[in-house]
């Protein structure tokens, strides 16, 4: 059984363990070592958490799903596109799960919680960034996301290609369509 709320900023260190956890577990085969050496510190993503959630980004979306110990096992981080180069109003900026935690739904929920918080703020079209070798994005192709476009990406001293998926219509009508 697991829980999805609004994270608080006392989840901050459980956020940046759950990412940097998932990053080493999801990427340990598509990205270098030493690359993700570099990119997955639990103090630098705990100080990143702390900052997003004490300024409160306008219209930024960030949840949590908890075990029944109400242990922090997942996330969901999103808010305006960033790019500005796709006609999609919404990005998913982050979504990781433990990998003792997957398959389980939760990523599922964690989804469906982003999109209806994503509607009440007025999005309507979401994005999301995956890295194209990851078998994470069949995830996004199952509940209806199009790839968009591939683009090259710096992590740590590596180049890694990274695919954008996006759901084009969030509305009431569309996120049925979505399969959530």
């Amino acid at each position: 059984m697991f829980s999805v709320r609004k994270a608080v900023l006392s989840d901050a260190s459980f956020i940046a363990k759950v990412h940097v956890d998932s990053w080493r577990s999801t990427y340990r085969n598509l990205v270098r070592e030493e690359d993700l050496a570099q990119e997955a510190s639990y103090e630098h993503r705990k100080v990143f958490w702390e900052t997003i959630l004490k300024k409160h980004f306008h219209n930024q979306i960030l949840y949590v799903a908890e075990n029944d110990d109400n242990q922090v096992v997942g996330f969901v981080s999103g808010g305006e596109e960033r790019s500005k180069k796709f006609d999609y109003d919404g990005e998913i900026y982050a979504i990781y799960l433990l990998e003792e935690y997957q398959g389980l739904g939760i990523g599922k929920t964690l989804l469906n919680a982003f999109m209806e918080e994503a509607q009440r703020l007025g999005y309507q079209s979401i994005l999301v960034w995956v890295l194209t070798l990851n078998p994470s994005s069949h995830f996004y192709q199952y509940l209806g996301a199009q790839p968009i476009e591939a683009e090259e990406i710096t992590i740590g001293e590596g180049t890694y290609e990274e695919t954008a998926y996006g759901w084009p219509n969030i509305n009431k009508k569309g996120l049925s369509s979505i399969n959530l």
